[in-house]
């Protein structure tokens, strides 16, 4: 089976088609790297010829309100119009669990707009809404620092391995089409506060962890359940210690 893997060559993607091509598929990465770019459309009739599935794990280089909305919805529209003129039958993409209960961040806004053109659209699909990824844990602990100590929300965490996102979606993509969503997490379920003091313990890292319930989290104010999934959820396998063990980037 061709399956064509947008962003192919990104954190997620480059997974995705190693992992794939391990279980015997043809799987090509496509991205600007590769000269395929949703964007523009350049490549997209070339790299889909003969493919019979695709995942779109590609992200907006901005996350600007503008920027981000522009970049999800003109690559969905131009991957859309290239699948249907090659025939394919699978469409895939990876999404965000949460993204319906924070409609009024930039980033989530345009994720949605994202899906709802997928679901709109002539082409069999399957949309995998992952939690967090434990590969950004350090970037968002970055991003919540105020005066040297990192305010997070006391909220419900529960994020998980790429390893993990990679084999959630590329069992979903060599399957049949859900026409619907399935959710994937982390096997561990934390109080997000608790979870980044453990973590940056872990680190080394002597920052101070503030409990604030106003932290925000990529813009907005999550509330008790706004980042875990709901029941019913495949549940990934690797836990933060023994991935961060594992992973010197993580550390």
């Amino acid at each position: 089976m061709k399956i064509v893997v947008i962003g192919g060559t990104g954190l997620i993607g480059s997974k995705l088609v190693t992992k794939l091509g391990e279980h015997g598929h043809e799987a090509v990465a496509a991205s600007p790297n590769t000269g395929v770019n949703t964007l523009t459309g350049e490549g997209l009739a070339e790299v889909l010829a003969g493919a019979s599935t695709v995942i779109d794990v590609s992200n907006s280089p901005s996350f600007e309100r503008a920027a981000v909305m522009e970049f999800f919805t003109t690559s969905t529209r131009n991957l859309l119009a290239a699948e249907s003129a090659a025939g394919v039958g699978h469409h895939v993409a990876l999404s965000v669990v949460g993204t319906e209960r924070l409609p009024e961040n930039d980033y989530f806004a345009a994720k949605i707009a994202q899906e709802q053109l997928i679901e709109k659209s002539s082409i069999p699909f399957s949309l995998v809404h992952a939690t967090q990824f434990f590969e950004f844990i350090r970037g968002i602990a970055d991003q919540s620092t105020v005066d040297g100590k990192v305010h997070i929300a006391p909220v419900l965490f529960q994020p998980m391995a790429g390893d993990d996102v990679a084999q959630a979606v590329g069992r979903v993509a060599v399957g049949s089409p859900l026409n619907g969503r399935v959710e994937v997490g982390g096997p561990e379920q934390f109080r997000m506060d608790e979870f980044f003091r453990e973590a940056l313990a872990a680190w080394g890292d002597p920052r101070e962890v503030v409990t604030d319930p106003q932290a925000r989290y990529f813009g907005s104010v999550p509330s008790e359940r706004t980042l875990v999934p709901g029941d019913g959820a495949t549940l990934g396998q690797i836990r933060y210690r023994d991935w961060l063990s594992q992973n010197a980037a993580g550390k």
